[in-house]
């Protein structure tokens, strides 16, 4: 019997096809606001989540700023934001996002987080305390806040919820099917549930999910369907790119056509 060699399997990345480009980052702007993250030493979900777009929105002047620290204490395998133990609270960041805010003249503020499920109110405090700020230094800012799920405790989704943001903001990230493959310390129905609570608050709610981890036509229609029973007003489609070979592999590019396919759908 002839011994055959070995050959570790790698996972491949796969080529980016035309119809994706992003702009290097450049330009006056985004030396702005990356030197008030480093200066304020704040976190931005563009850093933590290696965004391919960060070049494109600094360069606007525009950026998500990312509270609560930037470890999470989840593993999603489509993220790249750190997973572990996170550190103390910073009971000063809400009072430094609201600076920079103010600094950069920022006239729509998104703000997201990791997930907190070390913390008995999930993060839901700071939370409050930054979206107070913020109010308090740049009464003309609108707020958007992109939310976790706190673990369907209730209480602390209400926390937040209660400072009326123009828009509330949490993601499905991909369908029914995948969820325990994507996120798995997630769940779909939980995630329904807060998108419905958001709406019945009478708040503007959006959500976003994720294309290419392997979904079907079906898969994203019926997300559609469930979405509209829970009352989301504002879906967002993109397209999936994996962070590093460690994490969940891009099963399909989409093409632009099968986007504007969707819009009309939706």
């Amino acid at each position: 019997m002839i011994d055959l060699p070995v050959v570790p399997a790698v996972t491949e990345v796969k080529r980016k096809p035309d119809w994706l480009r992003v702009k290097l980052p450049v330009g006056k702007e985004y030396a702005q606001v990356r030197s008030l993250v480093d200066t304020h030493k704040l976190h931005t979900i563009c850093e933590s989540g290696n965004c391919p777009n960060m070049g494109e929105c600094w360069g606007a002047g525009t950026a998500t700023f990312m509270i609560l620290g930037n470890i999470c204490t989840r593993s999603c395998s489509f993220c790249a934001v750190a997973t572990g133990r996170p550190l103390a609270v910073d009971v000063d960041e809400p009072n430094r996002i609201a600076s920079s805010v103010k600094l950069m003249g920022v006239k729509h503020c998104v703000i997201t987080s990791v997930d907190r499920d070390d913390l008995k109110d999930g993060g839901s405090i700071i939370w409050a305390e930054t979206l107070q700020a913020i109010r308090r230094e740049s009464p003309i800012t609108t707020l958007e806040t992109l939310i976790p799920d706190f673990k369907g405790q209730w209480d602390n989704l209400y926390r937040v919820l209660e400072e009326r943001p123009e828009v509330v903001s949490h993601n499905m990230e991909t369908v029914k099917r995948l969820t325990r493959q994507v996120r798995i310390q997630a769940k779909y129905d939980r995630s329904l549930e807060a998108l419905k609570r958001i709406s019945e608050f009478g708040l503007r709610t959006k959500t976003g999910i994720m294309l290419g981890l392997g979904e079907t036509e079906e898969d994203i229609f019926e997300a559609m369907d469930d979405l509209v029973a829970n009352g989301v007003h504002i879906l967002t489609l993109g397209q999936y790119l994996q962070p590093t070979r460690n994490h969940h592999p891009v099963v399909d590019w989409i093409h632009p056509d099968t986007f504007a396919m969707y819009k009309e759908v939706g």
